[in-house]
Parts: C-alpha cells; sequence; structure tokens
C-alpha cells in the first residue's frame, strides 16, 4: 500500500486530499496506469469467469472503465452499469448492449435511459461489481464521494467486489470505517490484484 495521510485524517479531509491528488496527475501518466490497471484486471480469473460485469461508467480523471465496457460488449460479455435515484438515495444496475445507450444523469455521469428495467438481485449472482473511490486500504475499505450509493448497493449484493486502483489511491494507514461502508474483495492495481479477504 502506498500513499498516505496518517491514520487520524477523517472522511472529508481524505476526500479533499485525494480528489486534489487525482486531479495532479498529467492526462498521460493516468492513461498509462489504467491500462496497467485494465490488464492486471482482464488476467484476474474471478473477472475472466463472471457471466456479468457490473462497473461505474468513468468520469473525468477517475480510472478509466469505458474501454473495459467497450471491450467486454465486443467479445459478446454481460455488461451492466448503474443508474442512480437521487430521490430515492438508491442505486439500480441496468444491463447494457452499447455505450451509445446511455445518457447524463446524475452530475452529468452517463447512466441507463429512466425507462431501463433494472437487474434483481437474483440476477447478480455470479457476476463481479467494479466499483469506483478516491482511496482504498489493504482490507478494502474505501472513502467515495460521500453519497453512500455504492455501499447500500453492495450491502445486498451477492457477487465479488473488485475495485481499480492507480497506486496513488491506495493508503498504507487503515481507513476510517463507518458502520455501513461495505469493503471491497480485491483491488486491481498496476502491478496486479490484491487480495483484501481476510485482512
Amino acid at each position: 500500500m502506498a500513499s498516505s495521510y496518517g491514520t487520524d485524517a477523517d472522511k472529508s479531509s481524505l476526500r479533499s486530499n485525494y480528489l486534489s491528488v487525482r486531479k495532479a496527475i498529467p492526462t498521460r501518466s493516468r492513461a498509462s496506469s489504467d491500462a496497467s490497471i485494465r490488464s492486471s484486471l482482464r488476467a484476474f480469473p474471478i473477472f475472466d469467469a463472471a457471466e456479468l460485469v457490473l462497473t461505474y461508467v468513468s468520469f473525468g480523471p477517475e480510472v478509466d472503465t469505458r474501454s473495459i465496457i467497450a471491450e467486454l460488449l465486443e467479445e459478446g460479455r454481460r455488461v451492466a452499469v448503474p443508474r442512480v435515484n437521487k430521490a430515492a438515495h438508491a442505486m439500480d444496475f441496468c444491463e447494457i448492449f452499447s455505450l451509445d445507450e446511455l445518457e447524463p444523469g446524475v452530475m452529468g455521469i452517463l447512466e441507463p435511459a429512466p425507462n431501463a428495467e433494472p437487474l434483481t438481485t437474483p440476477e447478480l449472482v455470479g457476476s463481479v461489481c467494479l466499483v469506483p473511490g478516491l482511496v482504498f486500504d489493504g482490507s478494502g475499505h474505501r472513502v467515495g464521494y460521500g453519497g453512500g450509493y455504492y455501499d447500500r448497493f453492495l450491502a445486498f449484493y451477492p457477487g465479488d467486489k473488485i475495485a481499480l486502483a492507480r497506486t496513488t489511491m491506495l493508503s498504507s494507514n487503515p481507513l476510517p470505517v463507518g458502520v455501513h461502508d461495505v469493503p471491497v474483495d480485491f483491488i486491481a492495481t498496476e502491478s496486479g490484484i490484491w487480495n483484501c479477504r481476510g485482512r
């Protein structure tokens, strides 16, 4: 685990610090890191065997998932992406067949159309979920953007949870953990897959 802001940092401070760090990374460096992360992920047997891949649609300087989505769809793999219901403070995943189906939703992030049918929990069995975040620790805990949408979804999610993280997004210190926070099972990095289970 690489960078850290100390064990006494709260989530707001961590969020602010890691947003600044991410924004400062040159575009070319981000692209190189993301290509290595994608290679680690594609070589991971659990990801390779998944019948369905749930993934966020990358926005701004997030670790790129659009290339992953395009590759999977081209290969005939099943892909679903999130749609946020801000009023209900909830998030569903809907299967897609092209990135062209998506339209700007909350905060301008691309998501399925309002009439897209959400997948049910039983339909998610055998899937993996690629989870976004700003920083992750060795136990799989994360600091996200503060909305809580992923933690609420992951609390009932039946598959494997995989974070995508550049080295600059890894903390050597444990992160603050809330009662409703759900850790990821694995972290895909430039150098390989980190197993967070049992740590």
